[in-house]
Formats: C-alpha cells, structure tokens, sequence
C-alpha cells in the first residue's frame, strides 16, 4: 500500500494561487491538519517515507511524526509554474483565455510530459518499495503520480482532485494498480476562525 499525502493549507494554497517552487510555511490550518495526519498513520510500519524538499512537505511530514524516517526526493517537488507561479486561474486567464495547465503547462515552467516524468521515476521507486511506503508532495505532482498509477497520462490528473492535508491509498487489485481511496480528509479540523 503506497498513501499520498498532500501537504497541509498555506496561504497561497487557501487563495488559490499556483505554488510551485516558493518554498513556504503552513497557515496555521494546515498545520493543525498535518498534526492531525499524524493520528491516521501512526499505526502503521512504513519501509519507506518519502517528502518533497520543500517546506510545506516537510513540516507536513514532520508535524505527521515522520520526519525522522524520510528521504527527500527532488521528484517529488511541484509542477514548475514559471512565469505563472503565484498567480490564480482566473489571473492566467486573463493572460491567455484557451489556456490549461494540463494541456499547455506553463511558460518558463514544466510543461505535463515534463512531470510525467518525474512522477513516472517516483512511481517505478514506490513500487520497488518491499511494504508500505508514504509520500509527502503537493497537489499538482500527486495528481500525476495517481494518473501514471492509474497508467494514463498526465492530463488525467485534471480528473483527480486533491484537498490540502488529503490522504489517497494506491493499492493493487489482482495484480493490477489500483486506486484504494482518493482525497481523504476525513481527519481534518475545524475552528471558528477557520476561513477556508
């Protein structure tokens, strides 16, 4: 079993601006949600533990109580949104109304093929991972890494949405690789002064 854990909510995520290569910390949701993480895989004995390099997986990872165990793995980190990092959609679109991240990628950034495979590496890594395993990233190179699990391509990830602090569970069913669940967030928290 190989679960994929989004990171918990930033800023940039909670208003909905692309964060690809900024390295920046959680809101304080997001790690509260994190440390909530912690309570859903501690039962577990993982042979491998995986984080991106950039902070918001990393604290996500720590704050989940596995930092301690995990190898970074520049694979992991997100989609380059080049001349579009920290930008909206509706922002982009005001730039280029036909554009798609998942058809077009972005200018000065990684365009789908180019994470493909990356996340085509990390896929044929979990695999040759002799028990369960645990990956910490971010929305974007998740939904990949389940479209190339899924053996479709990139693209498909647009069909695969992934909530901040969400737990999905890659399996096998007959041999074949499998979806076990998607975009858990059954763990997250709530306060009144919780805003998104």
């Amino acid at each position: 079993m190989i679960v994929l854990v989004r990171h918990g909510e930033t800023e940039w995520s909670r208003t909905g601006r692309h964060t690809g290569r900024t390295d920046i910390d959680l809101a304080p949701k997001g790690r509260r949600d994190a440390e909530a993480i912690a309570r859903r895989l501690h039962r577990r004995t993982w042979a491998a533990v995986l984080t991106s390099p950039l902070r918001r997986a990393m604290e996500t990872c720590r704050l989940a109580g596995l930092m301690g165990d995990a190898v970074i793995d520049d694979d992991l980190r997100e989609w380059d949104y080049g001349d579009y990092e920290g930008l909206t959609t509706p922002e982009i679109l005001t730039r280029d109304p036909t554009w798609s991240l998942w058809r077009d990628g972005c200018p000065g950034g990684e365009v789908p093929a180019d994470v493909g495979r990356r996340a085509d590496r990390v896929v044929d890594r979990l695999k040759a991972v002799d028990g369960d395993a645990v990956v910490f990233a971010h929305g974007h190179i998740l939904r990949v890494i389940g479209a190339r699990w899924a053996n479709e391509p990139p693209a498909f990830g647009a069909r695969l949405m992934l909530s901040t602090a969400s737990l999905s569970t890659l399996g096998w069913e007959h041999g074949e690789q499998a979806f076990v669940a998607w975009n858990d967030t059954g763990h997250h928290t709530t306060t009144e002064d919780d805003d998104g």
